[in-house]
């Protein structure tokens, strides 16, 4: 859970990232940003704060931001019933992001596990993304991702967006947003 004016600090840092960029957002969106801290309570960490431009029941598009170092855990889009889950495509726009999907684990990993956290890390194949890059996960694939030094910001584009449906491997992973009131 996080506070009120954690949320607002975040979402500020994020804006201002997306304008260095030069990536103007209205102030309805600035409003809609999702700040996640998983549950965990640690947003520098393991967190992400993400922008959705639209989903729709046939595709999804977002911007994620994440500051220096900042983790998503592992998590899937898992298959339900016959609907397929979330395929998605990274398109890295700032910065670098270290994506791990399964696969040869890196010899040389630029990422590491948030400390404390590691037993709930398992995929270990590193694909580093700097901007112009771009990767494509089918669903049901375990993956996690982390910024870079100087954080980044990844353009999402996938078929529908069902988040609540994600799974992760860390059991004390919570999906939905918790922000305190002051």
């Amino acid at each position: 859970m996080i506070s009120q004016k954690e949320y607002e600090s975040a979402v500020e840092r994020a804006t201002q990232m997306l304008k260095r960029c030069g990536m103007a957002i209205t102030p309805a969106e600035r409003e809609r940003f999702e700040v996640a801290d998983f549950g965990l309570g640690e947003l520098e960490k393991t967190g992400l704060q993400v922008l959705t431009y639209v989903n729709t029941d046939r595709v999804c598009a977002k911007e994620i931001v994440m500051f220096p170092r900042q983790t998503c855990p592992e998590h899937w889009h898992p298959t339900v019933g016959r609907r397929l889950g979330k395929e998605e495509t990274f398109r890295c726009r700032w910065g670098t992001v270290y994506l791990r999907v399964p696969g040869e684990p890196a010899t040389h990993p630029w990422c590491t596990p948030p400390a404390g956290s590691e037993a709930y890390y398992k995929a270990t194949h590193e694909v580093v993304l700097r901007p112009g890059d771009q990767y494509t996960m089918n669903p049901d694939t375990p993956h996690w991702f982390q910024a870079g030094p100087e954080g980044a910001i990844v353009s999402e584009f996938s078929t529908r967006s069902t988040d609540d449906e994600d799974r992760f491997t860390d059991p004390r992973i919570k999906r939905a947003p918790e922000i305190e009131s002051e």
